[in-house]
């Protein structure tokens, strides 16, 4: 009996987080290192960025003028900075060992991030292995240096300033990751919730042109150029994504993949979603109906609410698996945002322990399939909305409408 109690409070209890974490760390950077002296480099597109950034190295600031070869730079300007300092750092790209190492090392900055979410929301041990076992995940990061690996880091960063209500600092990293992939805007429903809840409109306000006001500073060097083609380029809301690529709706066929509208359907359900979140999950801490809260805000009588971590993560983390579910096309890197996210919301949802497991491990064969079939696209589309779902039913549980007490604070720290 004392065993098992052992076990179970081993898997279950937080504070035992306190060690797992760090150790778990420390194996996965000695599996990181593994991977980069056994497992051969796969080359898709990290000489297309060395090319794109060596044009723009040699003075061209035309953004429809920049493209390598497997097509033209579509993404935002810090991209462009951060591959610049790669450029240096590797040989101008010559030097991949290099190169992996350096993701490596964000990799696993990332993780710790990761991990220090979990702990300070009172995540139990036994999600914590489930964070550092990902295949896919270190592919993405150690095996093809893709910039989600960046972004990832900043959206990470920011949520952890977030669940510690450092909103300034919050809001610039979140700003400077959506400088690197456009990807990052999925979590502006939740940012714009959570700012509106903790803070009163003119902090607000002044976070929203703070968050702009970065995008343009970052886009300047372009903007003197050709401000339209930046921004089609950078922020391309229409791009056309190719078929044959799509890891989540394959299963629909082309037809209906390329069609305007299932694109619309999406967009629509999307929304849809956003509004039944919003009215059954976000206002909880507000105690009040949507007219009220927004009466409240915009006349500048509401002046914040103290808000539970979980629910910060849980509004952040959710809005980004929305946001997945409903893209038309994803494609393997995007695993990089959503790899940490799900062992949290399938806790949030209330799922048993062998549940999350079992699913985990549907979700990471589902993204190790290539090129994706039938069967594993449906895998992702289900397992995305198995999320949702869950924590729209258990949203007493993944949506607190009350602070943590003080003993509870030192429960999750």
């Amino acid at each position: 009996m004392a065993l098992t109690d052992l076990v179970s409070g081993l898997c279950s209890n937080p504070k035992h987080t306190k060690w797992i974490a760090p150790i778990l760390n420390i194996a996965d950077g000695l599996l990181c290192a593994f991977i980069i002296w056994k497992v051969p480099y796969t080359e898709i597109d990290w000489t297309t960025y060395m090319q794109q950034v060596k044009l723009y190295l040699s003075g061209e600031r035309d953004y429809t003028l920049i493209k390598g070869s497997t097509g033209p730079l579509v993404y935002p300007a810090a991209h462009v900075y951060s591959y610049s300092l790669f450029h240096h750092l590797t040989d101008e790209g010559r030097d991949i060992v290099f190169g992996q190492i350096i993701f490596a090392f964000l990799y696993l900055i990332c993780l710790t991030v990761v991990m220090a979410c979990y702990r300070r929301v009172g995540a139990p041990p036994y999600l914590f292995p489930l964070l550092v076992l990902s295949k896919r995940l270190h592919s993405v990061y150690m095996l093809r240096l893709f910039n989600d690996g960046l972004a990832a880091l900043a959206m990470w960063g920011s949520i952890w300033l977030f669940i510690n209500r450092k909103w300034t600092p919050a809001v610039v990293l979140w700003s400077l990751g959506l400088g690197v992939k456009m990807t990052l805007i999925l979590l502006v429903p939740a940012v714009m919730v959570v700012l509106a809840l903790s803070l009163d409109i003119g902090r607000c306000i002044r976070l929203a042109g703070l968050a702009l006001g970065i995008q343009i500073l970052l886009a300047i060097p372009f903007l003197k150029t050709n401000p339209s083609g930046y921004f089609e380029r950078a922020f391309e809301f229409g791009r056309q994504f190719m078929f044959k690529w799509t890891v989540n709706w394959r299963f629909v066929g082309e037809d209906i993949f390329l069609s305007k509208g299932f694109w619309a359907g999406l967009i629509v359900l999307h929304l849809l979603i956003l509004v039944v979140l919003g009215f059954t999950c976000f206002l909880n801490p507000s105690g009040t109906s949507l007219p009220d809260f927004a009466g409240r805000f915009l006349t500048g009588q509401h002046r914040g609410i103290a808000l539970h971590p979980s629910f910060i993560m849980s509004a952040l983390l959710t809005s980004l698996s929305v946001g997945l579910l409903c893209a038309r096309s994803l494609h393997y890197q995007f695993f990089a945002y959503l790899s940490w996210a799900t062992p949290f919301l399938l806790w949030q949802a209330g799922y048993h322990p062998i549940l999350v497991y079992a699913l985990w491990l549907v979700q990471e064969w589902a993204w190790n399939v290539y090129p994706s079939t039938n069967l594993s696209s449906a895998a992702v589309v289900l397992l995305l909305g198995a999320q949702v779902l869950g924590v729209l039913v258990n949203r007493d549980r993944a949506f607190p409408s009350s602070p943590p007490t003080p003993k509870a604070k030192q429960h999750v720290q």
